[in-house]
């Protein structure tokens, strides 16, 4: 259930009050709704130095661009009220929004436990490892959206970081409509992982965007898998694969440890792992004579319901291997030797391209 107005400013005065109860010599006198409305709260607040006003501005996002806007905001309202100072208020300060912040002499503070007021005789700062809202509305609404268009948008941009995109060439590209290219391009933007210029869309910080899609990914979710044993060595499972998949012109690409290993030969891996069009997957697995297995598989199939995911996909030595950031997701969501394949990918095989 979606909290009132009332019920917003009254949790942040609980907060605010928290974080200030703690300033033996610090008197808070009043908090208060402006009757001009030109700003969402103000604490009066009397100090051993004098009386300050605490100018609070209180957002639903705590993004950067939202951030950055405020900001401004902010340092206009201090200007126009003697003895004041500027405070951000959202629900989750990241690392990056603080900056912009404290660049800047405005004060932060969110529901999670970060803050920073720095004012005369005061000065207050706590930090909070834990990020609350990471898998509820930032990261669903971006990452772990329901729809295909969503995710086909995301992997055309990673697959050209440099490029600056017109909205139509983005749509035409991922095949989605504009109106969810200008949904991902807002998110982007308010995270400042994209900006907008006269030519159009271009990634800021693409290793960040990747980072943060990898830790909401979940290859369970968009594809199925089937697990195989053979007696074959790996680079003869793979070969063979490649060789029947060219031959009857079915779609497939190694990722995984096989499609990491490409990439960054620093990646030592046993086992094979490969997508391959849904209704193709019993045919490969009985051309190469694999052995269904629910334990001690050395082969995994894997049946993709995007259509985009082997987006990107590259030929190397003769097979088609799914694109970089595929391959990065893919390894993450194995976990243990998979992580450490993962970041051996980016930076080794990802980082240098992209910067």
């Amino acid at each position: 259930m979606m909290k009132t107005e009332a019920e917003i400013m009254q949790e942040v005065e609980q907060v605010l009050r928290r974080y200030l109860a703690d300033v033996p010599f610090l008197q808070v006198l009043a908090v208060l709704e402006p009757t001009d409305r030109s700003s969402d709260l103000l604490a009066k607040l009397r100090t051993p130095a004098g009386d300050v006003t605490l100018i609070l501005e209180i957002k639903t996002n705590g993004q950067p661009r939202i951030a950055r806007e405020t900001v401004v905001q902010l340092e206009r309202l201090v200007r126009d009220i003697p003895n004041s100072y500027g405070v951000f208020v959202a629900p989750y300060i990241s690392p990056n929004t603080a900056e912009i912040c404290i660049q800047q002499n405005i004060g932060y503070m969110d529901f999670a436990g970060n803050c920073r007021l720095n004012f005369w005789p005061v000065y207050i700062k706590t930090t909070s490892e834990q990020n609350p809202f990471t898998r509820t509305r930032t990261a669903r609404s971006l990452f772990s959206s329901n729809s295909t268009q969503t995710t086909a948008i995301l992997r055309v941009l990673l697959a050209n970081p440099k490029r600056v995109w017109r909205t139509q060439e983005l749509a035409t590209e991922a095949g989605t409509s504009l109106g969810q290219v200008a949904n991902v391009k807002k998110q982007l933007e308010d995270r400042e992982w994209a900006c907008s210029t006269a030519a159009g869309l271009q990634l800021t910080d693409p290793i960040v965007l990747l980072t943060g899609w990898s830790e909401n990914y979940d290859m369970k979710k968009w594809n199925g898998s089937s697990n195989y044993y053979s007696l074959k060595s790996v680079p003869e499972i793979e070969a063979e694969l490649a060789e029947y998949c060219n031959k009857e012109g079915i779609e497939y690409a190694l990722t995984g440890f096989s499609g990491g290993a490409r990439y960054a030969p620093a990646v030592r891996y046993q086992s094979v792992a490969a997508y391959v069009s849904d209704d193709s997957i019993n045919k490969v697995a009985t051309a190469l004579n694999l052995k269904e297995v629910t334990s001690g598989a050395n082969v995994t199939l894997i049946s993709f319901k995007e259509e985009n995911v082997l987006y990107g996909s590259q030929q190397i030595d003769g097979m088609c291997v799914a694109s970089p950031p595929q391959v990065y997701l893919d390894l993450k969501s194995l976990h243990a030797r998979g992580e450490e394949a993962a970041e051996a990918l980016l930076k080794g095989g990802i980082e240098p391209k992209w910067q």
